[in-house]
């Protein structure tokens, strides 16, 4: 074995701490590592490389017939060590298609007859490609091979009909469309896997490359279109007071309307020509995607997000003034998020230009946008807004496989909108919903999939198991390491993560590898814990001893997992102390601590109490007195 994978010691900032083997490596990732890619200290390796597109694109909306068309030109660069011999090219919308696998039913109004490519080249070479028969993921194979550190130019042409039926991409309604994952792309092919080529079943998300993009997207008269990236042409496009009042919003701590129902009605909106270009463009991101409606109002203002810098960021929503009452206050709450996630957590500034939200029907995140749904309930639909904005930093900042490691993002993201929401609405309300959404139902299930391993390949956990993994499970998990450091120190340890992987794509062993170095400790236990075990989350007090005026309490971890949490001492005289415990107190003693308190008091009665971490059988977390 190479001596990376030696039981030797790394120096992380002068301290001494033990490398990550003790953590289950597949073998894959174990290759990776002895390739230099990805190196123990949690840093991408002197050898790592990812791949890239610059993609120029063309695309239509045709509202009448319901068609996406387009042609692109993608420049890809080769960057691995590997001669690429085929292309995997990967069209997510395919899931619409009759004989694509998904992870449930659909209706016949989901159903499409899916891509069409009518035109196919490489390098100015014509290639015969069928994609009748293609899934979510096709292949080309290469009539000459791609070496490394080459470049190919691979043009397409391509139709594809909206759906009927309305998921993370679709009809809105029969005059509003939210368009992602519109163009075919290629695939990743990335260094501890090779070419991606996991189908999307409608359940485990994306994981896509870093590229580059110009594009306009051709709507129709009266149809404004909100997408990914820089609005490079608003004079073009939009009626010169339009275009003012959305140039004034950039600008601007108030909500601005910038374009109404009345107007939108008297097609005062967007130039009177036929048809409209609107020009996009945008690097280093790993999606794009356009929304378009002929009558959602648009609101917008904007909001410093990096001090420093004097950086501000657009915040715009569009909705349906008939049915979006739950949007009326949506540029508002995106204001006070981008600060908040900018300033408190991550702590981060903000890295895109604009966020904005599409009243839809995904409650799906994609870069710089937003679609959800409306509720009809204000503070829950504030809830996830907040999860769906959260994203922005995982997976988009950060390139997380959300396919094989969808608890790399979610996980994160359900985390924020928990902070986020005791700094909106309170630690009590906070704490309610996240015990009632987030933890309740997994942890008063005693089924097994409740308790596979986090680290299980999400595409390979279905049900109850996908959902716990990936939101409840693994946000927990980062609140528990966050009671355990600190503030300031898990502050410290995720931004070293954060800064060794923004623009990359990081797996699971390089979070915990960069949160040791980033924390100075050897957290293997606490990552072992957590997501290579079938722990749940179960304490008791399994036994009372007063000698002396101590009162020895045995705490027993029935279920496992290392988990922050308060023990409840009340005395005979009615007052009470609160004792908080972190995590590290199971730390090389998992399964059962001893407490002390030391009192010439009678205790009357003591009670362990998790908090959002709530407990399997709480029936025994409590002692009273005889």
């Amino acid at each position: 074995m190479k001596k990376i994978f030696s039981i030797a010691l790394i120096s992380y900032f002068g301290l001494q701490v033990v490398s990550a083997q003790e953590l289950y490596m597949p073998r894959n990732i174990k290759a990776a590592y002895e390739k230099g890619t990805r190196a123990m200290d949690g840093k991408p390796g002197p050898n790592y490389w990812q791949n890239h597109g610059r993609y120029n694109m063309d695309i239509k909306v045709d509202a009448e017939t319901k068609v996406v068309s387009g042609q692109e030109e993608i420049l890809y660069s080769n960057n691995s060590p590997d001669t690429l011999r085929n292309l995997a090219i990967r069209f997510v919308n395919n899931l619409h298609k009759p004989t694509a696998p998904r992870g449930g039913s659909v209706s016949p109004d989901f159903l499409t007859s899916g891509l069409n490519i009518s035109s196919f080249s490489v390098d100015g070479e014509t290639y015969k490609v069928d994609s009748k028969n293609w899934g979510t993921v096709g292949s080309v194979r290469l009539k000459k091979p791609l070496a490394p550190k080459s470049k190919i130019s691979v043009k397409i042409e391509w139709d594809y009909p909206l759906s009927k039926e309305s998921g993370r991409e679709g009809q809105i309604d029969p005059n509003s469309f939210f368009v992602a994952y519109s163009y075919p792309r290629i695939s990743v092919y990335d260094d501890y896997n090779g070419w991606d080529r996991i189908p999307h079943t409608d359940r485990a998300e994306f994981y896509n490359d870093f590229n580059d993009y110009v594009f306009s997207v051709k709507a129709p008269k009266n149809y404004v279109v909100y997408a990914t990236g820089d609005f490079l042409n608003p004079d073009e496009v939009l009626q010169p007071e339009i275009a003012a009042r959305l140039k004034k919003s950039y600008n601007s701590d108030e909500v601005i309307h910038i374009a109404n129902e009345q107007e939108l009605k008297d097609g005062k909106v967007t130039a009177q020509k036929e048809w409209n270009t609107w020009k996009f463009a945008v690097d280093h991101v790993t999606d794009v995607c356009f929304a378009m409606s002929n009558h959602y109002v648009w609101d917008g203002g904007s909001v410093i997000v990096d001090a420093k810098a004097n950086r501000r960021a657009s915040a715009q929503a569009a909705y349906n003034p008939t049915t979006g009452k739950d949007f009326i206050n949506s540029v508002k709450n995106n204001i006070y998020a981008l600060a908040w996630f900018s300033n408190n957590w991550p702590g981060v500034p903000y890295p895109f230009s604009k966020s904005i939200a599409f009243q839809g029907f995904a409650d799906m995140e994609y870069p710089m946008m937003v679609n959800d749904s409306n509720f009809g309930d204000p503070v829950f639909a504030q809830l996830v807004q907040d999860h769906e904005v959260a994203h922005t930093y995982f997976p988009f900042y950060m390139g997380i496989n959300e396919t094989r490691y969808a608890y790399m993002d979610e996980g994160w993201a359900t985390t924020f909108e928990y902070l986020i929401g005791i700094a909106e609405h309170g630690k009590d309300a906070a704490d309610k919903f996240y015990k009632n959404f987030r933890v309740n139902q997994y942890i008063n299930d005693k089924s097994a999939e409740e308790d596979q391993p986090v680290i299980s390949m999400s595409d390979q956990v279905s049900g109850a198991g996908y959902g716990n993994n990936s939101y409840g499970k693994a946000s927990l998990s980062y609140l528990a390491l966050k009671d355990m450091l600190g503030d300031e120190l898990f502050k410290k340890a995720l931004h070293n993560y954060m800064s060794n992987w923004n623009g990359k794509h990081p797996i699971p062993w390089d979070y915990f590898n960069s949160m040791s170095a980033g924390s100075g400790k050897n957290l293997n236990w606490f990552f072992k814990n957590w997501f290579f075990t079938n722990n749940y989350i179960d304490l008791a007090i399994d036994q009372a001893t007063v000698s002396k005026g101590k009162y020895v309490l045995k705490i027993k971890n029935t279920g496992g997992f290392a988990i922050p949490f308060n023990v409840l001492i009340t005395y005979e005289d009615g007052k009470t102390d609160l004792i908080h415990k972190s995590p590290e107190v199971w730390q090389g003693t998992e399964k059962e601590i001893t407490l002390t308190v030391n009192t010439t008091k009678k205790v009357k009665s003591a009670v362990l109490d998790g908090g959002i971490f709530m407990d399997a059988t709480p029936k025994d977390n409590v002692w009273a007195a005889k």
